[in-house]
């Protein structure tokens, strides 16, 4: 039986517990997600397909959020998918020139600045110094409905 009041098994025990700690602060720090969504400048990576654009992206609680910034890092718009559901943010200043599609149309000149397997998001610069952002969302064609693209 270990005796509680020895300085042995009491400094046995505070180093066990400085270990322990040291490494979950250590993992904690290699786990730092990304953070920032709506700024400028956030903490994350820069995914972005296209040179003229910042496409940040960020997951928390099974939801993916992509935010695309201009060179300026002016926010212009954002997106949210999680569960094959995804909506436009009222986030950045083309908020409301933010479509949804599940086919894209054939006029649409657009620049893709972002893919990955469940979607791509394009942006097509207007005279007006706007952007319209469309993400065409992936999906098998005898199973894709809108109602699982939230407008």
């Amino acid at each position: 039986m270990f005796d509680l009041s020895s300085k042995l098994f009491r400094n046995s025990i505070l180093v066990a517990v400085m270990a322990t700690g040291v490494s979950t602060v250590v993992a904690a720090q290699d786990a730092v997600s990304a953070t920032g969504l709506g700024q400028a400048w956030p903490n994350a990576p820069d995914v972005s397909s296209n040179a003229h654009y910042h496409v940040y992206r960020f997951e928390r609680d099974g939801i993916t959020y992509i935010q695309i910034n201009d060179l300026q890092g002016r926010v212009r718009a954002a997106v949210a998918t999680a569960k094959e559901v995804t909506f436009a943010l009222p986030i950045g200043v083309d908020a409301q020139n933010v479509a949804v599609k599940t086919v894209p149309s054939p006029t649409d000149l657009t620049q893709v600045v972002y893919q990955d397997d469940g979607l791509t998001v394009t942006a097509a610069p207007q005279d007006d110094g706007s952007e319209n952002v469309m993400v065409v969302v992936a999906c098998d064609p005898a199973q894709c409905t809108m109602n699982r693209v939230a407008q």
